[in-house]
């Protein structure tokens, strides 16, 4: 499966919003890249991860799909994970979210 944006059962999406200081950002995408690349993408239910930066260097976004909830739960809950938050803690504040898509249109 491919990161697209539907409106499908199959997939559950999670969200974040990473607020950091803009000379922090480049070090925060690499460093949730490179735990992206090592950890999340071996996780049971991942399908895809994208990120996006905000023009202002202030945000992060990252759009994940999962097979579903559970999925999310569990990978919330993995050691890896667990011992990962407090390095995104110390460069940044973030909100998350786990959401259905309920509308999308495509040219």
């Amino acid at each position: 499966m491919s990161p697209t944006i539907a409106v499908s059962p199959d997939v559950t999406t999670h969200i974040n919003v990473l607020t950091v200081e803009p000379g922090n950002q480049t070090k925060l995408v690499e460093l949730l890249r490179e735990h992206t690349e090592r950890v999340v993408t071996t996780l049971p239910g991942w399908i895809s991860t994208s990120m996006a930066v905000s023009h202002d260097r202030r945000r992060v976004l990252i759009y994940s799909q999962w097979r579903d909830p559970a999925s999310i739960q569990a990978m919330q809950s993995h050691p890896q994970m667990r011992s990962f938050f407090p390095r995104i803690a110390a460069l940044a504040a973030f909100d998350s979210i786990t959401c259905d898509m309920t509308y999308t249109r495509h040219a």
